[in-house]
């Protein structure tokens, strides 16, 4: 009876080892921007400063993702890492609408271990004036 014990708590140990080792479900990013839209005209393309913060679902800044930006047009790429505090700043120069368009949208995508990858294609507004 001893022995079906112990082989029984062994078992046991086996199974909850097990469970307890599965990974956690990744956890969820979001980005904030410090302006939602900019304009450009014939002479001035650049777009301000803009800082991106990369929070998860508990608003815990989310250092060392990887941050993608295209310009409205998809030919401008930039790229960089988040700092300890989450955040990225950038700014973009030349900046194109598509062709026959007087607005279109800087899109991001984020990723990082750990973590779903995050993707806006409508980040920041651009207008032309």
């Amino acid at each position: 009876m001893v022995v079906l014990t112990i082989i029984g708590m062994i078992g046991m140990y086996a199974i909850l080892s097990a469970v307890l080792s599965t990974p956690l479900t990744p956890g969820t990013m979001y980005a904030t921007v410090n302006s939602s839209s900019f304009s450009i005209n014939d002479s001035h393309t650049e777009s301000p400063e803009l800082l991106v913060r990369v929070i998860d679902q508990e608003d815990a800044a989310v250092g060392g993702a990887n941050v993608i930006i295209w310009g409205p047009a998809r030919k401008h790429v930039m790229s960089g890492i988040t700092d300890g505090s989450g955040e990225f700043s950038f700014k973009l120069t030349n900046v194109t609408l598509p062709a026959g368009k007087s607005e279109g949208f800087i899109a991001i995508e984020i990723t990082q271990e750990d973590y779903l990858d995050y993707s806006d294609d409508f980040f920041v507004k651009v207008r032309k004036e």
